[in-house]
């Protein structure tokens, strides 16, 4: 039961990391809007992404309407990537700090309103690396090749599990700043109540004295 547990826990592992380090996504985007999709990225990673329109007219150019502008930012504010007035293009940078990354679409504003169809793909990790690039440069076997993705998959794997160690052990330390600031406040609390008590008791017993009732 053990073991079967344990086979569960990795494939959930692994299947959690594919899922990060590869997005692919179609969305629409209204005239005048904007649509932000943000992205977990550690330190030092590998990511690249490409973008473009839907031709709802196949065989024709784009109209004037269907343009879009791109910002790719880091979680403190700098940019990665920016395209002004275009219908596709792509990105790719190593992320210098860990966190969340946004990439923000917005689309020209136009009357009447139009809705474009947004074709984006972010890759991060092992999934941005073209492996089928280096093994036709290289010109090695197929088996070498296959070998090559599936360590740079384990070091992926390694290097996740200390991204979630660091963050597990960023999560303690939250809980045990939380749970000190909940027990002062709470002898606070205890403190503010024994001290209004007191002072309802002796307004009482004042009270009392003066009618003579004690």
């Amino acid at each position: 039961m053990l073991l079967r547990s344990q086979k569960l826990w990795t494939v959930l592992l692994i299947l959690g990391i594919w899922s990060r380090v590869s997005h692919s996504l179609h969305f629409d985007l209204h005239s005048g809007r904007t649509k932000c999709i943000a992205e977990d990225i550690k330190s030092n990673s590998m990511t690249v992404g490409k973008y473009s329109i839907d031709n709802p007219h196949e065989g024709q150019n784009l109209p004037p309407s269907h343009k879009i502008s791109v910002k790719v930012t880091s979680s403190s504010g700098n940019t990665y990537h920016h395209a002004d007035q275009v219908d596709s293009g792509q990105f790719a940078f190593s992320a210098v700090e860990a966190g969340d990354y946004m990439a923000c679409f917005s689309a020209v504003d136009h009357k009447p309103e139009v809705s474009l169809s947004i074709e984006f793909e972010w890759r991060t990790g092992v999934q941005s690396k073209s492996w089928a690039t280096v093994a036709k440069k290289s010109q090695i076997e197929v088996m070498e090749f296959e070998v090559k993705s599936l360590l740079d998959t384990v070091n992926l794997i390694h290097e996740e599990m200390f991204y979630l160690r660091e963050r597990e052990e960023e999560m303690q330390d939250l809980n045990r700043s939380t749970n000190t600031k909940m027990a002062w406040l709470s002898f606070l609390s205890l403190f503010v109540c024994i001290g209004v008590a007191g002072m309802q008791f002796l307004h009482l017993k004042t009270f009392f004295e003066k009618k003579k009732v004690i």
